[in-house]
């Protein structure tokens, strides 16, 4: 049941994951120093700037420009730029939110299979993996859950506060801060005309001017009133319980199945491998990374953790003199 709600899941997450999460992105152009770049910056920026106190949308089909990009087409790279007047940008509310139901999914399942590998390599009867396993997956989901709302809430505050910063050096001494433009472009390859010139026409429009200074000086995207760590962290926990239950399912439903401990693990093996698998395709949506090299990268990953946690259980009970006894 619960890896076929993950396929039905793969269309939620490549619409989101189309969306305009500018965080990612702006990290493999921080550095390059080049002017195209740097306009290929503004171009972005004023896209997202604030334009009557909300964020305005991007003219164009993001997703139509992202599949022309990846099968090299030029024709549906031209149609996708022109205006339209689609409201497919306004995913981005909800596609905040992809980054904490994948990777709090993918924690969950992990963590909780490598309990029920530990379990079963330490020869532990059903009973004790079920209640190892839900203990662990409601202290860890809220442990998980919590923390991103701290790390997204000091975020956001922090951002906040050097907006509000660099908005009050903008409106008490503007040729200050068009000086500390110009000289950044100038390092970075532009002529001082340019440069001034560039910086004359964007501080015009002063809250587009405020975005590009809090890109550029700091690094820093310039902070979204509707963020809510508190949703991030909700998220997180929620998908960290809904993907980490799956490995216990067979156990839960033994009861039923009738099934031993031994097919039972073979069961979590299965389930956890294939929504991996999946859950790591779905990463890649949003990364930019290989759809297959992820989704087996993940289950490496996971495999690899649960191989460990079944060997150092399964020492530690055969130095205990466990296993022989459950041998016997």
């Amino acid at each position: 049941v619960f890896p076929g709600c993950v396929v039905l899941l793969f269309p939620f997450f490549a619409r989101f994951s189309n969306s305009s999460n500018i965080r990612w992105i702006r990290a493999a152009f921080r550095r390059l120093p080049t002017a195209p770049i740097i306009l290929e910056r503004f171009v972005t920026m004023a896209e997202y700037s604030v334009v009557g106190g909300e964020r305005a949308g991007p003219a164009r089909d993001l997703t139509a420009a992202r599949e022309a990009y990846e099968v090299g087409d030029i024709e549906l790279s031209r149609q996708a730029h022109e205006p339209n007047n689609s409201d497919e940008h306004h995913a981005g509310d909800a596609g905040k939110y992809v980054k904490s139901l994948v990777f709090g999914g993918l924690d969950g399942i992990i963590t909780t299979f490598a309990v029920v590998a530990a379990s079963v390599g330490g020869s532990l009867n059903s009973d004790v993996i079920l209640l190892m396993g839900f203990a662990n997956l409601v202290a860890d989901g809220l442990s998980m859950g919590f923390g991103d709302y701290l790390s997204s809430q000091a975020e956001f505050d922090y951002t906040r506060a050097e907006h509000k910063r660099e908005r009050w050096e903008l409106d008490n001494y503007p040729e200050g801060e068009k000086r500390e433009m110009e000289e950044l472009y100038i390092k970075r390859g532009m002529t001082a005309a340019d440069a001034e010139s560039v910086v004359g026409v964007m501080s015009k429009y002063k809250n587009f001017f405020l975005d590009v200074m809090m890109v550029e000086e700091l690094g820093l995207m310039p902070p979204d009133e509707n963020d809510s760590p508190a949703k991030n962290g909700l998220v997180t926990f929620a998908a960290f319980v809904i993907f980490g239950v799956i490995p216990l399912l067979p156990f839960v439903l033994m009861g039923t199945t009738k099934a031993s401990d031994q097919v039972n693990f073979v069961a979590a093996c299965f389930l956890t491998g294939f929504t991996m698998l999946a859950l790591g395709a779905a990463k890649a949506k949003f990364t930019s990374q290989s759809v297959v090299r992820s989704a087996f990268l993940m289950l490496l990953n996971g495999g690899m953790a649960a191989v460990a946690a079944y060997l150092v259980s399964w020492g530690i009970a055969t130095a205990m003199g466990r296993n022989s006894d459950s041998a016997t």
